[in-house]
């Protein structure tokens, strides 16, 4: 049986990867993920969260010296479930194939931690939360978030856990952001930090593909300036900027081993235009298994905090970064062109600048954006090494 990474390199469709998934093994059998209410913050747009719901799941045992926690953090549409099976669906976390017994991110060595982000929509506080005022759902009465928002709920968490300092933060595209946020702003409180196909700040073309996602959702006649119901939800909207971002997370070359320009079935009568390309099918059914589970105004607040995250917001010259202690090993993919290497190689320098320690990997992977989530040996290897050796260095 297929791992869940490899589903992705595949990508099966429709019923056939249901089953795959329903039928998959995990080294970690059935996870749970656990829900807390935590004191509040205060949001950099100056709103007073009372208090936060965080969902998230830890696997493994945090050592008696404290000093083997590793915090995961997710991309756009990940959630606190990383690695085990779903206990109500079956289904494998987002990271199976990289968390486990004896995998990239050893849960027989180390403490991880994941939990679903602040303005998510999968148990932690974000926009359908109740909003204590009204008693209805926040939707976009929901302050603005940002990237150091979401850090900050993340560090109410593990103060919840009592973990003086992380180990390492390791997270990916958006992930990835949030692990810069903790080496800059908690510098004290991180060793090690793995950022991986992401960047300091979006470009005009990533802010571009996230504004094309939130009009087809806005401009959904179901929107409501936010305020739908569970029985009318933009979810046309939602499925069309799904399909505009599974595109920029793939390359060319992998559409065109995948699909090519195979036709998915014969034309139908009803068929307003005959041809029905297989990569078309694709879309569509991301599309409309995206919208079962995941909420359009999250989606709204959380790729407008992706175009407002500038990581050297208010710090300028060569002492930016000065401060931070971590150490790092930065990857990016040579077929990333949501998130190229040249955003990565910035990023390298600008620590450099500042004699931070690290170390940096340029893929070969023809796999496009998503090569972090797909087998993929060689950043197995690069990521295992790197953790293993920087524990090593603790003296454990």
């Amino acid at each position: 049986m297929q791992n869940p990474s490899e589903l992705n390199k595949n990508m099966l469709e429709g019923d056939l990867q249901d089953q795959v998934l329903k039928d998959y093994h995990s080294d970690l059998g059935i996870t749970q993920t656990h829900g807390v209410k935590l004191a509040g913050i205060r949001t950099q747009s100056g709103y007073d969260l009372k208090e936060l719901e965080v969902c998230y799941q830890t696997l493994g045992v945090l050592s008696p010296r404290k000093d083997n926690a590793i915090l995961i953090c997710h991309a756009l549409s990940g959630n606190a479930h990383v690695a085990g099976l779903d206990p109500q669906n079956r289904r494998p976390g987002w990271w199976d194939f990289h968390v486990g017994p004896g995998k990239s991110i050893d849960t027989d060595k180390f403490f991880v931690i994941c939990s679903n982000i602040l303005g998510g929509c999968n148990g932690s506080t974000g926009p359908t939360s109740i909003n204590p005022i009204t008693g209805r759902p926040y939707a976009t009465d929901f302050p603005p978030v940002t990237i150091r928002d979401m850090v900050a709920a993340q560090v109410r968490l593990v103060d919840f856990l009592g973990i003086p300092k992380l180990f390492a933060a390791v997270g990916g595209s958006m992930g990835g952001m949030q692990a810069l946020v903790w080496a800059l702003d908690y510098p004290d409180r991180l060793h090690a930090c793995i950022p991986i196909a992401t960047c300091m700040a979006h470009s005009p073309m990533q802010i571009a593909f996230n504004e094309v996602g939130r009009q087809a959702i806005m401009t959904d006649p179901n929107w409501r300036g936010g305020h739908y119901d569970d029985h009318h939800r933009p979810e046309h909207g939602l499925a069309v900027a799904r399909m505009v971002g599974h595109v920029t997370y793939l390359s060319e070359y992998s559409m065109h081993q995948k699909f090519g320009r195979k036709l998915q079935r014969p034309p139908r009568p009803e068929d307003l235009f005959p041809d029905f390309f297989s990569v078309e099918s694709y879309l569509k059914y991301q599309g409309e298994s995206f919208v079962k589970r995941f909420d359009p105004n999250s989606y709204l607040y959380i790729t407008k905090a992706l175009d407002r995250f500038d990581l050297l917001e208010g710090r300028h010259g060569r002492d930016a970064v000065r401060h931070v202690q971590a150490r790092f090993l930065i990857i990016s993919f040579e077929s990333d062109w949501l998130y190229p290497p040249s955003q990565s190689r910035e990023l390298v320098k600008t620590l450099k600048r500042s004699n931070v320690a690290v170390t940096y990997l340029n893929l070969e992977t023809p796999y496009g954006h998503d090569s972090f989530l797909i087998r993929n040996p060689d950043f197995s290897r690069a990521v295992s090494h790197f953790l293993n050796s920087e524990y090593r260095s603790l003296g454990a």
